[in-house]
């Protein structure tokens, strides 16, 4: 709890609502949940709640809400349920993809321009060498200043990243099936296929969900269009892409790779991938972070109080775009 509440949004919670707390030092059970939610008319969820079955549903006699204190509810609707007790029934759900998407975007700009700079490199050769300079990392390294910036997915965090990209000299081209062409202008965008992006880019970055529709939508024909010293980040999801034709072109080393998710996740400890010098891995982190971490708290309170209060909830998901959500 601490991690997304801060003190005086926690003390708020407990003033303005009447909160059952789960005390058992672990996360319920499906059976526990719908053994205990008779009565209530709110259900506050997070990372390592369990799915919502029918069998809670048919218990949750008073649920009017349930908040989501994170990103992704697919986890914790299926569609049965979504079809037979949260849409017939009104059921108000909500998340903070928002608040997730400030530390996603900050990350993924951050690994764009380490991994263009190469600064791993220097900073290892720095720690593990006698010499000073690395004489493999050149001087004319790519930078966003001046480049062709590829953003897959027009989501609530491709969003963010463009923002963000807004200072930087670069051009920016969108790939988003469900991006209409005048709110492609309105973000100062260009839209374009999925293969001209990976043909021109200098800097392609992955922001789509995953969904049936975006199962290894990035393959090898996409990947060997990639110019020699292009930089690849994926902060979305493994299986958008066929991690096996990424491997393969990773092992060329024509291109710069940062990978913040895999598949699988994580990676087994004898995967190529781990020990080529131009692809960089983390574990799956880019979401976390203290400032979208208390905003999701606030954003949780938020809907609360404003679903309650009779206002409208900002954050609420939308169930008639649920199939393409992430």
């Amino acid at each position: 709890m601490e991690y997304i509440f801060t003190k005086s949004v926690f003390d708020n919670l407990k003033n303005t609502f009447d909160v059952e707390f789960n005390q058992l030092g672990r996360d319920y059970t499906s059976d526990e949940v719908a053994g205990k939610i008779k009565g209530y008319a709110a259900l506050i969820t997070g990372w390592g709640s369990p799915s919502l079955t029918a069998s809670v549903f048919e218990s949750a006699d008073c649920l009017k809400i349930i908040a989501h204190s994170a990103g992704s509810v697919k986890h914790l609707l299926q569609d049965d349920v979504v079809k037979h007790f949260v849409k017939p029934r009104s059921i108000c759900v909500c998340n903070a993809p928002m608040a997730i998407a400030y530390n996603v975007a900050e990350a993924t700009l951050g690994l764009l321009i380490m991994t263009s700079h190469r600064l791993l490199d220097l900073a290892m050769h720095i720690r593990e060498k006698a010499s000073w300079k690395d004489p493999d990392v050149p001087r004319d390294v790519l930078t966003i200043n001046g480049s062709t910036i590829g953003i897959v997915g027009a989501s609530t965090v491709g969003r963010e990243v463009m923002r963000l990209l807004k200072p930087f000299d670069a051009k920016i081209l969108v790939y988003d099936p469900y991006l209409a062409e005048s709110e492609a202008m309105t973000l100062g965008v260009e839209k374009t296929s999925l293969e001209d992006l990976f043909r021109r880019a200098d800097f392609v970055s992955v922001h789509a969900p995953m969904t049936e529709e975006t199962y290894h939508m990035i393959g090898e024909r996409h990947l060997k269009l990639l110019r020699d010293g292009a930089v690849f980040v994926n902060t979305s999801r493994g299986k958008v892409i066929d991690q096996e034709a990424l491997r393969r072109e990773c092992e060329t080393g024509r291109i710069l790779a940062a990978l913040d998710v895999t598949d699988p996740e994580p990676l087994p400890p004898d995967s190529p991938l781990r020990g080529l010098r131009n692809v960089i891995i983390t574990p799956h982190i880019t979401g976390t972070g203290a400032y979208g971490a208390k905003k999701i708290g606030e954003m949780t309170l938020r809907a609360l109080v404003d679903y309650f209060g009779g206002k409208k909830v900002e954050n609420q998901v939308n169930f008639g775009r649920y199939s393409i959500l992430a």
